[in-house]
């Protein structure tokens, strides 16, 4: 299987260079890196739509647009998510100079999962846990639930697009501040709303209510959406922390401003 992702990242990792001239490695992969993330969010959400909205029973109804993009799209860019964000991490400390990344070796891996722990074991678990669950272990049901999980991506493209607007200079303009405003909406929506939401409807289909559906369900199947859950909302306070940041710094960025031009007035 051809992986598409890694064609993807490495041509527009050379297209850039020649654009970007004083970019330096880091900066292209980064950016690299965030624009297939981009490409493939958009394709990933446009799949669940087609799923959830092809979905009349949640339960029994099949589209094969599921099982598909999982094997063709959704295993290969997680093998390459991993391996684009060690090269980012790489380049990003052998731009700064550090020693020990004038090559790669077995410190610089484990620099990297030590650093980015959470999120390589959110891809891990993805393909070792989410993918056969997907392909083997759900007997050819809950297609609908498997397209509001693609779902989850809305928010990618806003994420990534806020890094590339940095990386080009525009992070004091009013794009930027619009996006960031859309990743912590959509990041809510989409990575912590949706769960309750997905129980809701299952709840719905059995006519029980809310409250008795995790007892409806397997214990496997509740630890492992709480498995996904759990880090959304780490990095939903996260979210919210830097958004909570950024606008002190630009309060105390204004009002310097407004003493400096009073000052001027005086």
């Amino acid at each position: 299987m051809t992986n598409k992702e890694d064609i993807l990242g490495v041509t527009v990792g050379k297209l850039l260079p020649s654009i970007f001239k004083q970019w330096t490695d880091a900066d292209v992969v980064l950016v690299s890196e965030r624009l297939v993330s981009f490409i493939h969010a958009v394709m990933a959400t446009t799949a669940g739509c087609i799923v959830v909205s092809s979905c009349n029973n949640v339960i029994t109804d099949r589209h094969w647009l599921t099982t598909y993009f999982v094997v063709w799209f959704g295993v290969p860019y997680m093998t390459y998510d991993i391996y684009a964000m060690y090269l980012s991490h790489y380049y990003r400390f052998r731009v700064n100079g550090h020693e020990e990344y004038k090559k790669h070796s077995l410190q610089t891996v484990n620099s990297f999962v030590r650093r980015e722990l959470l999120l390589v074991l959110h891809h891990i678990a993805l393909l070792t846990i989410l993918l056969p669950i997907t392909l083997f272990f759900r007997k050819d049901q809950g297609d609908y639930f498997i397209g509001c999980l693609f779902l989850t991506e809305l928010s990618t493209p806003f994420v990534s697009l806020g890094k590339i607007l940095i990386q080009l200079g525009l992070q004091d303009c009013w794009i930027h501040k619009a996006n960031g405003m859309m990743v912590l909406l959509s990041f809510f929506v989409c990575r912590l709303a949706l769960f309750p939401y997905m129980y809701w409807v299952y709840g719905r289909h059995y006519a029980i209510p809310l409250y008795s559906v995790p007892f409806h369900l397997s214990l496997a199947c509740n630890l492992g959406n709480l498995c996904i859950l759990a880090p959304q909302v780490y990095w939903f306070v996260l979210l919210c922390r830097k958004g909570y940041r950024l606008y002190q710094r630009q309060g105390k960025a204004r009002d310097t401003s407004c003493i400096t031009d009073n000052n001027k007035g005086d």
